[in-house]
């Protein structure tokens, strides 16, 4: 052997002697001085009954061990204070327990610790003084009876029957929003009577928990809090909401804790209760990003039950029999800004007796949902407790179901394309609430919305607003490629749709004053029906008198089909009607006024106006009214019964109707009417204006022929006390213009044999003198080629109707056709005729009782020296009529 190799064995031989010794010495040192050692240079007191300790590999074996603080009160160090049957250190760190103060192991065993744990006083961020932890890689503890506690003393976390293996351990007592208490990288658990306290607001319990094979299960998990919910308000102010709940059951494995993140995987909880108590406080965004990260994968809630509570203790929301598979769920710094701060991979969901009370109460019976689908079930609204008068809905509908094909958010806004959208058996009210002023919608989260075809079947549905309901009876519609997008100015919502087919029977829609109602109702982008339509009063014409302020028309009308052909679009903000015709048969429409109200002052704008008051672009090309009724009724104070105006067979034709809101489109309107005047001769009528014409400039011309006089008594007897005893009006022509001032133009009338006669205001005796000085200044025959008459300076009482200033335009005509040309110098002469006449009667009058009086005061000489008198028969069988 050569000699460097024989001086290094006996080097090593040396060392190993050296070391052998210095093992052996160390041990007996330990075990006699150690104690004693750990007393003076630390702030415990130590005892044992045995301790082995190798120098060479750092292990120490001990049992029968006893710790203790030396100063209980110093709560800027870890406090300890129980017994270990055995403890098994290896490779110790004997220069950081020596000099540092600090025990650190790659491995611990604890066998049967039963340890109360004082956890320091958390560091001083300001001074930056450092405290003196526990450090082990990996910890081993077997039946182990275990409690933390704060440096308060308040019980912070504990456990019985211990058994426990944990790798790579670190437990710090911080801030449990974003940091954890304990963190590991892998583990195996058992244990009984797990607590664990995170602050002065809940506790943790745990009755067993077990892992077996990576696998860990927890029985009866409990948060519950320590304070009542009227504790939580007082202590707690500026907290938003207090939780609670049970998890008798759960399931999981490959459980990680690092740092600010939980992760596990296969978790699977049972029979969870959840409760929530809300308070009024809202919830402050205090601009700080969430640093706790969450990663769940194949998550498992078996029927859960969820109820939030109001502040004042009343139900919010409850659901019963919940159930969420999901395959994955994270939550991050990254997901805590989004409007959904989670991101899943695919989920199924599914709950049974849903309740929500607010505002609007809502009941579902069932819900299941996936990211591609969903189906609701038995659903109800109801309207919920408020003392203002809002918007409220009370609805059942039994089935809702639908098809995703996406949903994201990009940017906090929400892109949703729903494939399609079923809803069916919807039953019930929808009350309007009032319209709130200068109030701008926001578009709010939704960047796209898409509906490809939303299917309503088989409903009945009201819509009550302002006590007017409007309801639709076995109601059916299919809407197509519904698009909401947000205006240019983010001002609301901007909604279009491509396609809708609707139908529904027995629509009614009901007002102050009306019932209307439809027998079937067939709507579509290009196509109406509207069968057996009427507007019937809801209240007798003498009622109606009385409820009005000023004078107003009481319609009945009826149609027997109205039909429109063309395109429309009436749900998107840019609406507008372009129809290529309109057809409507059989109409029935009945006009009451009564003149007993006082005038309506508000002035009244001529059609033209009306339709381009129109805020929609609208265009009829045709408008046809055939084989119908007009009955117009006028009523007077003094009149016995109204007047009656009848156009039967009534056909009218309307070319272009518009609102002058279409480029391109012409804005004139050419109305012709074709009727049968009190059935008994025809009348024709050409009617135009421009509805683009500002100055509102019209043109009506028409022409009636065989009417005999007498045709005309039903509308003029009641309140005219005139009436036509013969005659005829042979042919009668008008053509007028005019404008919001008032017309001009034409009148012909040619007559034969006209008589009238002028009764009492009982219209039932005829006032004999005044009708034949009348008939005296009528000229009752007009030849067989009379002149035309100009009719002038027909001036427009704005405060009326068209129709007024049209019947002015007849008035004149026939004044001076039928009186002449000087009509007011007529009218005066036959004023001042009837005058001269009541003036005679009076005196006769007056004679008469003079005489009686004489009579009475002469003696009977007297009396027969009368009689022969020149005024002797003058008045015999000549009895005045009472009533002239």
């Amino acid at each position: 052997m050569k000699k460097w190799a024989k001086r290094l064995l006996i080097s090593f031989g040396i060392l190993a002697g050296i070391l052998l010794t210095l093992n052996f010495g160390l041990n007996i040192w330990l075990k006699t001085q150690l104690p004693e050692y750990i007393k003076n240079n630390t702030d415990y007191k130590v005892s044992y009954k045995t301790l082995d300790v190798d120098l060479t590999t750092g292990n120490i074996l001990s049992a029968g061990i006893s710790i203790n603080s030396k100063d209980p009160k110093n709560i800027d160090v870890v406090g300890l204070q129980g017994t270990i049957d055995t403890l098994k250190i290896s490779r110790i760190g004997i220069y950081d327990a020596v000099f540092n103060k600090r025990i650190s192991s790659s491995d611990l065993l604890l066998a049967k610790p039963n340890l109360n744990i004082i956890l320091p006083r958390p560091a001083d961020h300001k001074t930056g003084k450092k405290k003196s932890p526990f450090l082990f890689e990996n910890i081993r503890i077997s039946d182990g009876k275990i409690a933390l506690f704060r440096h308060t003393k308040q019980k912070f976390l504990s456990v019985q029957q211990l058994d426990l293996f944990v790798e790579n351990l670190q437990m710090t007592e911080e801030s449990v929003e974003n940091k954890l208490p304990v963190i590991f990288d892998s583990y195996s658990i058992k244990g009984k009577s797990f607590f664990f306290r995170p602050n002065g607001i809940y506790a943790v319990t745990i009755s067993t928990i077990t892992t077996e094979d990576g696998q860990m299960s927890v029985d009866n998990f409990k948060l519950i809090p320590l304070l009542s919910f009227a504790q939580f308000k007082k202590f707690y102010p500026q907290k938003t909401q207090l939780f609670q709940f049970t998890i008798p059951k759960m399931d999981f494995k490959d459980v990680i804790l690092n740092k600010n993140k939980i992760s596990l995987t296969n978790a699977e909880f049972k029979n969870p209760v959840f409760t929530l108590y809300k308070t009024d406080v809202k919830i402050k965004n205090s601009g700080k990003k969430s640093d706790f990260e969450v990663d769940l994968k194949n998550i498992k809630l078996n029927n859960a039950v969820v109820q939030i509570n109001k502040q004042d203790g009343s139900k919010l929301l409850s659901a019963g029999n919940l159930n969420l598979n999901i395959n994955q769920l994270i939550f991050n710094k990254e997901t805590s800004e989004k409007i959904v701060p989670i991101e899943y991979k695919d989920f199924t969901f599914s709950g049974k007796n849903i309740e929500y009370a607010g505002r609007q109460n809502i009941s579902v019976g069932s819900i299941a949902l996936k990211p591609t689908n969903g189906e609701i079930r038995d659903i109800m609204l109801t309207p919920g407790s408020s003392g203002e008068e809002k918007r409220s809905i009370g609805l059942r509908t039994g089935h809702i179901a639908f098809n995703i094909n996406k949903l994201e958010f990009i940017d906090k806004k929400l892109n949703l394309d729903i494939k399609d959208v079923l809803v069916e058996n919807v039953n019930g009210t929808i009350k309007a609430g009032p319209e709130k002023q200068n109030k701008k919608p926001q578009a709010g989260f939704i960047n796209s919305l898409i509906i490809r075809k939303l299917s309503l079947k088989n409903s009945n549905i009201t819509y009550d607003k302002e006590k007017e309901p409007l309801a639709f009876h076995d109601l059916n519609a299919t809407f197509n490629q519904i698009e909401a997008t947000p205006k240019s100015n983010n001002q609301g919502i901007s909604f279009k749709i491509k396609d809708y087919f609707l139908t529904t029977r027995n629509f009614a829609y009901k007002t102050q004053f009306y019932n209307m109602s439809v027998g079937l109702l067939k709507l579509n982008k290009n196509k109406v029906q509207i069968n057996n339509f009427t507007m019937k009063p809801t209240v007798s014409r003498a009622e109606f008198i009385k409820m009005i302020p000023v004078e107003r028309d009481l319609y009945d009308l009826k149609a027997g089909e109205i039909t429109a052909e063309g395109n429309w679009d009436l749900f998107s903000h840019h609406k507008f009607i372009n129809a290529s015709n309109v057809t409507i048969q059989s109409a029935d429409a009945n006009i009451f006024r009564s003149k007993i109200p006082k005038d309506d002052p508000k002035i009244k704008p001529l059609y033209s106006k009306m339709l381009r008051s129109v805020k929609v672009p609208m265009t009829v090309h045709n408008l046809d009214l055939k084989n119908s009724v007009l009955v117009y009724e006028e009523d007077t104070p003094e009149s016995m019964g109204p007047g009656k105006l009848t156009f039967s067979k009534f056909n009218m034709n309307v070319k272009n109707l518009n609102s002058a809101k279409t480029k391109g489109k012409p804005t004139k309107v050419d109305i012709r009417i074709n009727c049968s005047f009190m059935n008994l001769s025809p009348l024709a009528v050409n009617w135009s204006f421009d509805v683009a014409d500002h100055n509102d400039n019209f043109a009506i011309s028409g022409k009636t022929s065989n009417l005999p006089a007498g045709g005309i008594n039903p509308f003029i007897r009641p309140y005219l006390h005139v009436t036509a005893t013969s005659g005829t009006i042979q042919e009668m022509l008008f053509n007028f213009k005019g404008n919001p001032a008032g017309l001009h133009g034409t009148f012909n009338l040619k007559h034969k044999d006209l008589k009238i006669a002028v009764l009492n205001k009982h219209n039932h005796e005829k006032k004999g003198l005044l009708t034949a000085v009348v008939n005296v200044f009528i000229k009752s025959n007009s030849g067989n080629f009379p002149e035309a008459v100009d009719v002038e300076n027909v001036e427009r009482d704005p405060t009326k109707s068209f129709f007024n200033l049209f019947w002015k335009g007849i008035e004149q005509g026939l004044k001076k056709t039928l009186i002449g040309i000087n009509v007011e110098k007529t009218e005066k002469k036959v004023k001042n005729v009837v005058s001269s006449v009541k003036e005679m009667k009076q005196s006769v009058k007056e004679i008469k009782q003079e005489i009686k009086n004489k009579k009475a005061d002469s003696k009977p000489a007297e009396e027969k020296k009368e009689k022969k008198g020149f005024l002797n028969n003058i008045f015999k069988h000549k009895e005045t009529p009472q009533n002239e």
